[in-house]
């Protein structure tokens, strides 16, 4: 079924998925980040029978305006030239974040997606939405692009959301595998947006370091969590539950915005962490609950990372799951091949202190 903006379904408690088969044309041979990743997930959607369940959105791409916002022209211009020239790496020959000809294309409707979805669920026509999207966005800065990311979409998001919804406060949530250095550097001034990042330490881009709380007015709204290999779901679960849910009661956000990356997942071909697809929907019910308590149920997520195919699939659909509102959920992927590491509970002390909540 697909849903056009500004028409009610379900009276808004409807979960929501935007996608577009130009996605698909952003490839490069043997890229890890290929269009293989989205076919996955559709396949998995379909076996499941998920997307029965959902209510299809049609994504716009992003007007320029919008996409000015966050982004220098400068930089737009550079994704627009490299793509119309027939592609290559964004920064010069040998740059692991390419572009091909139709790049450009996919890109502005990957944003658009995201914002697209924002929409819906700010107007009320979902209850929550989920963009899959590629190229993914977390590592673009305003005025480049890295990390495999040309436009980062989860910050267009929240700077629609403010500018056009008169939104004070955004919450942004990364639990990828690699930290959104983009995203956290766009609003690291910005008292608006809280930046709450999962990642695994030591790995791309090598920041996020817990100390990384935001300057200026921005101090105290990026939370940063490094996060060891060999950490899996009691891990993110003990950081969500006892980090993550009474920074944002203190923040109140009136959106609550996800930069999902499956990549944490056991089967990843990039990290080392040890999360399950049980271990994704309770992420994901965690979330949906916050949204549910501080924000009307208003979420949206994007899709960031994840490049183990049966991990990645699979943990999107568990989100949608916990979206739904199920109770549980199935894992065709099974557990990982080693226990987990214990969490260290005096790590999660530290960083409750840092950031100004009593002792859990």
């Amino acid at each position: 079924m697909t849903l056009a903006l500004g028409v009610k379904y379900n009276d808004g408690m409807a979960t929501g998925y935007l996608y577009d088969p130009v996605y698909l044309q952003h490839a490069q041979t043997d890229h890890v980040e290929g269009p293989e990743r989205l076919t996955a997930i559709n396949d998995a959607l379909d076996e499941t029978g998920m997307r029965d369940r959902l209510v299809a959105l049609t994504p716009e791409p992003i007007s320029s305006e919008r996409l000015s916002r966050v982004h220098h022209t400068r930089h737009i211009e550079r994704v627009r030239a490299v793509a119309e020239r027939g592609g290559g790496g964004l920064m010069g020959l040998g740059d692991e974040t390419y572009v091909a000809p139709r790049s450009y294309e996919a890109a502005c409707l990957a944003a658009g997606a995201v914002v697209s979805g924002v929409e819906a669920v700010l107007r009320g026509e979902v209850k929550n939405a989920f963009a899959l999207v590629r190229p993914p966005g977390h590592h673009a800065f305003a005025d480049h692009g890295e990390g495999f990311c040309l436009f980062n979409n989860v910050a267009l998001a929240a700077a629609t959301a403010r500018a056009e919804f008169n939104l004070e406060r955004v919450l942004i949530v990364d639990f990828d595998v690699h930290h959104g250095n983009g995203t956290n550097a766009i609003f690291y001034r910005d008292p608006g947006v809280l930046f709450f990042s999962t990642h695994q330490w030591g790995i791309y881009p090598g920041t996020g370091y817990w100390d990384e709380v935001g300057v200026g007015a921005g101090v105290g709204y990026s939370v940063n969590v490094p996060m060891l290999p060999g950490w899996g779901d009691e891990a993110m679960r003990c950081v969500f539950d006892d980090l993550l849910v009474p920074i944002a009661r203190r923040f109140q956000p009136q959106l609550l915005l996800v930069s999902a990356g499956y990549d944490p997942s056991w089967t990843d071909r990039l990290g080392s962490m040890l999360v399950t697809t049980p271990g994704f929907f309770n992420l994901t019910r965690t979330l949906t609950q916050l949204a549910d308590e501080l924000c009307d149920g208003r979420l949206g997520m994007t899709l960031e990372g994840g490049y183990g195919l049966a991990g990645l699939a699979y943990g999107v659909v568990a989100s949608f799951a916990a979206l739904l509102g199920d109770g549980a959920v199935a894992d065709p992927v099974g557990p990982p091949r080693y226990a987990e590491k214990p969490f260290d509970e005096q790590y999660l002390k530290q960083l409750r202190a840092l950031h100004g909540l009593p002792p859990a």
